[in-house]
């Protein structure tokens, strides 16, 4: 990978480019952005089509839109779908004529709390139309005649979803999944959507452990698909992390898996503490994003979520003002550190079995403390040794170890290497 500065401008200039797009839980707005994405990973792109059952869910309607507009009484554009993707609710049927200002009231969305801003508004599953604007405009409207405009289609078709593999040396996988169906808006999460994609390029150099599936799916309706088309090879997956909100000027937030005690969830902790980073882990909560599918009690998978200000946590979520200038490429390289911090843990994290049990084994002879000489925590790599020949009685992980011993996991699994060279353990 490049340097940390090069890796978040890049991730940067990726919300950039898929920040504009009109997207929602289908259409050509998700394949747009699915494209640009696969131009920097390779993915393998699946269409389901409207009607397939899914878990307890039907795959709706795909929604398409053209052109949107509202025109005043003089003929201008008040309120326009080209200047945002914000402007129409989301799954909007087609509408076209004119109506009195008191009659268009019923179908205008404002945040008069932030009379500047947008906000973002869908009506998935009723069919209704309806626009979304800053209360100042509203205010400065006057009465009369206006013409709205919702050039839009809702027919049959497919909801698009994708993935990507980087193969490890075992079948077992880790998920790492991101929705896609949110228009313009950086943080929430096209922000997560580069985090992810730049996280799936740093894996690919390397050999990983675990086989790492990455998800780029529709919130909701997205994850509950793919987990209706891989109910069968669900077993594979061991542990997962669902990523949004990466890029804001906030401090971490981990949020546990249902199960509280997943791998996932202790190697979160324990890399967030060490790392010295403000950060915050929260209890596990059936809402939120994608997490409390993976979570849903028929599958109870050790997926968390990582995020930085957390789901309706910061006052520009959902609105316009969540735009490029509230993500920076500094708190996407951040994030992404703590992703490849997490999973270096995760993909080493083993039980091993002490082969000399019975008394402290002679390291001496073997060359173990003449190889520690001259390094700078020559102590810590020895204690590191004496901590994982006691507790590899396979019931105890390195990470148990590192956590009951208090030092650096990096010393520890060095450390285990070591052993392991000499014969003195086993995986």
């Amino acid at each position: 990978m490049a340097p940390v500065t090069a890796v978040g401008d890049r991730m940067y200039e990726l919300v950039e480019r898929v920040y504009p797009l009109c997207r929602s839980i289908t259409g050509d707005g998700v394949r747009a952005t699915l494209d640009i994405v696969g131009e920097y990973i390779p993915l393998h792109v699946h269409e389901v089509p409207t009607g397939t059952q899914v878990l307890d869910w039907t795959v709706p309607q795909e929604w398409n839109i053209r052109d949107a507009y509202i025109a005043g009484p003089d003929g201008n554009r008040v309120v326009d779908f080209a200047a945002s993707s914000l402007h129409v609710l989301g799954y909007s049927v087609p509408v076209s004529g004119t109506m009195p200002l008191s009659e268009l009231r019923a179908h205008l969305h404002t945040l008069p709390e932030h009379p500047s801003w947008v906000p973002y508004r869908t009506s998935y599953y009723q069919q209704e139309w309806g626009f979304c604007l800053a209360q100042d405009t509203l205010d400065a409207l006057p009465d009369g005649e206006y013409e709205v405009r919702i050039d839009s289609t809702l027919a049959d078709g497919h909801l698009t979803y994708a993935e990507h593999v980087v193969p490890g040396q075992v079948a077992d996988e880790v998920i790492v999944s991101c929705h896609v169906c949110h228009p313009s808006l950086a943080n929430d999460n096209m922000a997560g959507v580069a985090v992810a994609t730049f996280l799936a390029r740093a894996l690919a150099e390397q050999t990983p452990y675990y086989t790492y599936r990455f998800i780029f799916a529709p919130g909701t309706i997205g994850a509950i698909t793919w987990l209706a088309r891989n109910a069968e090879r669900i077993d594979r997956v061991k542990h997962g992390l669902v990523l949004a909100c990466a890029g804001d000027p906030g401090s971490l937030t981990y949020k546990q898996s249902r199960r509280g005690d997943a791998e996932i969830d202790r190697v979160l902790r324990h890399v967030l503490a060490a790392s010295g980073r403000p950060h915050h882990v929260a209890e596990f909560t059936p809402y939120g994003y994608d997490e409390r599918q993976y979570c849903s009690p028929g599958f109870d998978l050790g997926v968390g979520s990582l995020t930085r200000t957390p789901y309706a946590g910061y006052p520009e979520y959902h609105t316009s003002a969540d735009n490029l200038d509230f993500v920076s490429p500094e708190a996407m390289a951040d994030t992404l550190a703590v992703c490849r911090e997490a999973f270096a843990v995760l993909d080493r994290n083993r039980r091993y079995l002490n082969l000399s049990p019975y008394g402290e084994p002679q390291l001496g002879r073997r060359g173990l403390y003449d190889a520690l000489g001259g390094r700078s925590d020559t102590k810590q790599a020895q204690m590191a040794m004496l901590w994982v020949l006691n507790l590899s009685d396979g019931e105890h992980s390195l990470l148990d170890v590192a956590e009951r011993s208090g030092l650096p996991f990096d010393t520890v699994a060095g450390a285990a290497g070591a052993l392991r060279g000499a014969g003195l353990i086993k995986a």
